[in-house]
């Protein structure tokens, strides 16, 4: 086709004007194109009328007139209450100190690494008035009753799961939430604190101002109070961002407190060559361990605890509680097991009694 067209442009050019007419008129019928969606040429774009309406100013984070939040709370944030220590000071951390998990310019509070500290001088008399008059007159046991049967079971929908965290800050911000339409909140404990139950109760009932009013195994319900009102409920600044947990001093030491560094590793390898006195899963509920281990320390003077596919974290976790709670000394922390020495007890015990 591009041949013939071509001999076709190379006779037209070399005959007389009139042909060269003819050529045009040829040239113009066979070469634009009928079809619509084949255009000769690009169609020119219509200009788009422009917009005289002014965007809308959005006011800048810190010029918010809300922000920085204040919290008439006498305790101070941090992001696990039922989890950290504050008697134990960090050595490092693995973030600046400026980095608030608030937000920057969010809360009238200055972030230390760990927590925000409250600035107001807390009057405990007039708190603890405050809390009774919430709570009302103690619920009778047809109350209670009424209340467990109906938001103890699994599918009620005014839960709130408590995890490897223990009681966070935001938790607290959920309970309200529920303590809207419902009188009570169901909590169900999975993981490292339910092996001290008696802390998260305390902490939830101290943070909250509820009540623990059933307690059976890992399963509570925390009452809100006779005279509850949710549009007199506390300010509660939520944390954005998990914020990174500060390095603490070593855990287990090379060589134990009176034990020389042959006798360490004497019972190091005793207790991983020992049958294992329990296994324990991943979220699991651990509220007989500590019971479990005082039994075991009558009879054995090291104890191993199975702790496979609980992760490395969960099992320090796990040996810092058992360490205060039972009392006892963590030697080893290997392939996820955890050799624990009950320490020089029966020295002590004989001593005193002489």
């Amino acid at each position: 086709m591009v041949v013939k067209f071509l001999s076709f442009l190379h006779k037209t050019l070399t005959q007389s004007p009139k042909s060269k007419s003819l050529y045009a008129s040829y040239f113009q019928n066979h070469s634009l194109s009928q079809d619509q969606y084949d255009p000769p040429f690009s169609l020119a774009k219509k200009p788009k009328p422009k917009n005289t309406t002014k965007p809308k100013e959005t006011p800048a984070p810190n010029n918010d007139p809300r922000l920085p939040v204040k919290s008439d709370l006498p305790f101070d944030f941090r992001y696990s209450y039922s989890e950290s220590n504050p008697a134990i000071e960090p050595i490092g951390y693995r973030e600046p100190k400026r980095f608030s998990p608030f937000g920057p310019g969010r809360l009238d509070r200055k972030w230390t690494g760990t927590a925000a500290p409250t600035q107001l001088e807390t009057d405990m008399e007039k708190l603890m008035e405050e809390r009774n008059r919430v709570l009302g007159e103690p619920l009778t046991e047809e109350e209670v009753a009424e209340l467990v049967e109906r938001y103890r079971h699994s599918d009620c929908s005014r839960q709130i799961n408590l995890g490897k965290g223990g009681v966070t800050h935001n938790m607290l911000d959920d309970i309200h939430n529920h303590w809207k339409r419902a009188e009570a909140v169901r909590i169900k404990c999975l993981g490292v604190p339910t092996l001290d139950m008696d802390n998260v109760c305390f902490h939830l009932e101290d943070k909250s101002g509820g009540k623990v009013i059933y307690r059976n195994i890992n399963i509570l319900l925390l009452y809100r109070g006779r005279n509850y009102g949710p549009e007199n409920r506390p300010v509660i600044p939520l944390m954005l961002w998990k914020p990174y947990a500060p390095i603490y001093p070593k855990l287990v030491k090379n060589v134990a407190d009176g034990l020389t560094f042959e006798e360490t590793k004497e019972m190091r390898n005793r207790g991983l060559n020992s049958l294992p006195l329990m296994k324990l899963t991943r979220n699991g509920v651990y509220v007989n361990v500590i019971e479990r281990v005082r039994d075991a320390f009558e009879t054995e003077e090291v104890v191993r605890l199975d702790c496979k596919h609980v992760g490395m974290s969960d099992c320090k976790r796990i040996g810092v509680k058992l360490k205060d709670l039972v009392p006892c000394v963590p030697i080893l922390f290997k392939d996820e097991q955890i050799i624990l020495w009950r320490g020089k007890r029966n020295q002590e015990m004989e001593s005193s009694a002489a």
